[in-house]
This record gives structure tokens, sequence and C-alpha cells, in this order.
């Protein structure tokens, strides 16, 4: 694959970009403060080929956590750190991680009367002083208020401008140690987003990702067509796949990155034809630390084996298991489910249809998916 020309940028013992090979990367699913189970995932996806490895940080204990974390895995696993709504938490997190990922529609979350770029300052000297990179994590469920209502008839753009916006203020800060990413749920957007932005900014290197791909094994394939048609540009210089799976399972997820890679360096594709959007679609997230019931994993596979019968509809599904892209991605689905410590939302759009028990909420979705395609009839 001819590369775009990106600068380079290390990360712990890694380099992304510069013509290095792409890296692999995965995130845990354990809660950050449970040290034993996060730094024995971490080292397994580590094991498993994992370049970089992610956890999540959203509290000062998760903080103190992640230097227990960092001590057990030091000089075997790169450690980058995913910053949820408290952009503060950078000072207490970078001393123990090689990266820091901050997602610029979090920003506005806390201390709403300063402004995005004075946040941005303060996550780059703490980058600067810890010798951190930094990601640029754009998420279509989180964009910036502002932008999305600017970009309402193209949320691509929404995200792209987002990215551009960002990638300004580091560079005015004189801090050029940082990568992008752009992820969405549908790998077409996936594929426009970065296509726009490499076209704007070719130098700087971009995390690839199709967030919420869902279940293996369409996850994948959504996963591999958005890869295929982003490297054989030349675009993309890292990537994850982002899969839901049991934490005993998330290794999966390093190997099927390997897997794709090998087989573009070999000529295989499987891509060429777009990701149907006639029949029906189901997402949901990555397992991840943020999910707040494990049984959110099983859930989504009961959704899939339950709506078989609905596959000839053009109808998407959203099962997600974190209030942080939950609420967003859920909006955008035609049914969505948002699965809490103890009950699950059921969602028509926008509209909430109740809150149920994991046991329950089934066959109330069952229910609402009937009357959408009657509706549709």
């Amino acid at each position: 694959m001819t590369r775009n020309p990106t600068r380079p940028v290390r990360v712990g013992a890694v380099t992304i970009g510069g013509g290095a090979p792409i890296v692999v990367q995965s995130m845990c699913a354990t809660k950050t403060t449970d040290v034993a189970a996060s730094v024995a995932q971490t080292l397994a996806l580590a094991a498993a080929g994992a370049g970089v490895v992610r956890l999540a940080v959203d509290s000062e204990a998760d903080a103190r956590a992640l230097a227990e974390v960092r001590a057990a895995t030091r000089g075997r696993a790169n450690l980058v750190v995913d910053l949820q709504e408290n952009y503060r938490l950078a000072a207490a997190v970078a001393p123990h991680v090689d990266k820091i990922r901050y997602n610029p529609g979090h920003l506005y979350h806390h201390e709403k009367e300063k402004p995005a770029r004075e946040k941005v300052r303060f996550i780059a000297e703490v980058a600067r002083e810890h010798d951190c990179a930094l990601r640029i994590g754009v998420n279509c469920g989180s964009v910036d208020p502002a932008l999305a209502e600017r970009h309402a008839e193209d949320d691509v753009q929404a995200m792209v401008e987002s990215a551009l916006e960002h990638a300004t203020m580091l560079d005015d800060l004189g801090f050029d140690r940082y990568v992008v990413s752009m992820k969405d749920s549908d790998p077409a957007k996936v594929i426009e987003a970065n296509a726009r932005f490499a076209a704007r900014r070719p130098e700087v290197p971009l995390h690839l990702g199709v967030t919420e791909a869902g279940l293996p094994p369409d996850g994948v394939i959504k996963t591999r067509v958005a890869f295929e048609q982003l490297l054989m540009r030349g675009i993309g210089d890292t990537i994850r796949v982002s899969l839901t799976l049991p934490n005993d399972r998330k290794p999966e997820e390093v190997r099927a990155g390997h897997k794709i890679l090998e087989d573009i360096a070999s000529g295989r594709f499987r891509s060429v034809p777009v990701f149907d959007n006639d029949r029906l679609n189901i997402i949901s997230c990555p397992s991840c630390s943020r999910v707040e019931n494990e049984r959110f994993v099983e859930l989504a596979e009961k959704v899939r084996d339950l709506t078989r019968y609905a596959e000839r509809n053009a109808v998407t599904i959203a099962v997600m298991g974190c209030r942080v892209n939950g609420p967003g991605e859920t909006d955008d689905a035609d049914l969505g489910l948002w699965c809490g410590p103890h009950f699950v939302n059921l969602k028509k759009g926008k509209e909430t249809v109740g809150a149920f028990g994991y046991d329950e909420v089934l066959e109330r979705l069952r229910e609402e998916l009937d009357r959408l395609i009657a509706s549709r009839a």
C-alpha cells in the first residue's frame, strides 16, 4: 500500500504515521478500578498484537487505579487513556499513559462558560509536560452541538469540521504530536469523513474505526469495508476494530484487525460492494469499561436472533451499553436500547418508550418493530 506521507507520532514504544507499520489498537472492557482484571486484559490484548491498549477514566478513583495498572504493565503495553466528560482529569492520568484521547464534543459538559480553546490548552500543556501524545477523537454521537446544528444536513461534515477545528487549536499551541479519528457506525460515513479530512490535512496521522460496529461477523464486515476503502487510498495509520464481545473474547478485536491488514497486503479484498443499507442494520457499541451492565452483550446477541425475521426491512436498531454514546446513537436509530445498570431504556428515535427490565425488554422491542414495519407497508 502507498501510504499518505503523515508525520510520525510516538506513542510509548510504537510510532503512528511517518511510514511506520499500521498499529492495531484495542480497548479494555474491564472496569478500570478493577486493577487485577484491567492488568490481565491489557496484557492479553498486547499479547494478541495490540500496539496500543486503551482504558477509560471517568473519576479520581479510575485515575488512581490507572497508576496501578501502569505499574503492573510497564514495558509490556503502551497505554492510552480515554478521557470522558471531565477534561481536568488529564493532569491525574498523564503521568501513567503514553497517549490521551479526548472527545471535542465532551469538552462542553464541564465548565460550560470556559472556551474550548482554554480546555484544549490545558490538555496540551499536560501532555507536553508528561511526554504524552494526543488523539482528537470525534464521535458521530457526541459532536459539538453548535457544529451539529450548523451542518444539520451533512453530519459527516460536522465531524470533519470538529476535527479540523481542534487540529488547528493544537497547531496554534505548537503541539503537533497528535492523531485524529472520526468514527461513525456507518462505514460509508467513516470512509467519507476520513477522505475529506485527509484531503485537507494529509500530514496528520489518522486513527480508523467503525464505532458500534456490532457483533461478529457483521461487525467485522462493516469494519473491513471501511478499512479496505481507506487504506487502499493511503489513508490510515492505526486501526481499531470495535466489536460487541464478552470480556474474555476481547483479543478477537486485535486478531480481526491484523487479519484485515494481512488480507489487504496480500491483495485479498472483500469489500467493493457498499454495505447494504436496505436491510435490517443492528449497531451495538464495543464492550468496554463504560458498559454499565455486562448483560448488555448477551442482550445484543438476543436482539440479533430475535429480529432475524425482519432482515428484509430497512430498519436500524441500536443497542448501546453506556451513558456516553447511548443517548446520541439511539436518537439516530429507528429503535434504540440504551442499557443502564438495572433497566433498558427503549426508544423510538428520540422518543422514549419506557424503561424495562433486561428480561422484559425484548418482547416490547418486538412489538415496536412490528408496528414500525406495519407503518411502512
